[in-house]
C-alpha cells in the first residue's frame, strides 16, 4: 500500500534538516512531531540543553527552523519549538544531568518506587537524595540500568538547603 502524502516534510526529513544547525547552537533535538491530522497542520519540534530553554533562545531556534524549513515545498503548517516539558521520562544520562536538583519519582526495575532529589550522574549512576525518616537525608547511588521509569516532580515549596547541598546544587543554582 503506498504511503499517502499529506504535503508536509516527514519527520526525519525535519530532523536531518534542523539537527545540525541546533546543535551547532547548542541545543539537542529531542523529537520532532508532525500533526498533519489537527488544522492547520502542526509541526512541532522538541529541543533541550544543559543551560534550559528560555524564551529568547525559542524565539532563536524557531527563526532558525522557520527558514529552513521554508526552504523545502510543502504545505502551510503551524511550527511549534518547545522543551521537553516536565512530565518526560528521564531516560538517558544526559536528562538525569538536566534534571540535577529537582525532585522525581523513580520506579526501579524492581517494582519499588521512590521520591528523591536528582544529584549527580556518573558512569551510569545517579545519586538520589532521599528522605529516611522526617528529617534524615541520605544519597542513594542507583543504577541507570536499574531505573524502569523516572519523572520529574512539580514542587510547590523550596527544597531545604541541605537537600540541594546533597544534591551538589547551589542556592543560585536552585533559583535559576
Amino acid at each position: 500500500m503506498a504511503e499517502r502524502s499529506t504535503g508536509l516534510p516527514s519527520q526525519r526529513q525535519v530532523v536531518e534538516l534542523l539537527d545540525g544547525e541546533f546543535t551547532r547552537a547548542g541545543y539537542d533535538l529531542e523529537d520532532v512531531v508532525i500533526d498533519a491530522a489537527s488544522r492547520p497542520p502542526r509541526i512541532t519540534v522538541v529541543t533541550d540543553s544543559d543551560h534550559g530553554l528560555d524564551l529568547d533562545s525559542v524565539a532563536e531556534l524557531s527563526r532558525i527552523a522557520s527558514e529552513l524549513l521554508d526552504g523545502l515545498d510543502s504545505a502551510p503548517y503551524v511550527l511549534e519549538v518547545t522543551s521537553p516539558g516536565v512530565d518526560r521520562p528521564l531516560t538517558t544520562e544526559k536528562h538525569y544531568r538536566r534534571a540535577r536538583g529537582r525532585l522525581a519519582e523513580i520506579t526501579l526495575t524492581d517494582g519499588s518506587v521512590l521520591t528523591g532529589r536528582i544529584g549527580g550522574v556518573a558512569d551510569g549512576t545517579v545519586g538520589v537524595v532521599v528522605r529516611e525518616g522526617r528529617s534524615n537525608l541520605s544519597v542513594r547511588e542507583i543504577a541507570l540500568n536499574a531505573i524502569a521509569k523516572a519523572v520529574v516532580q512539580v514542587e510547590f515549596s523550596p527544597p531545604s538547603p541541605r537537600e540541594l547541598e546533597l544534591a551538589g546544587v547551589s542556592r543560585k543554582e536552585a533559583r535559576a
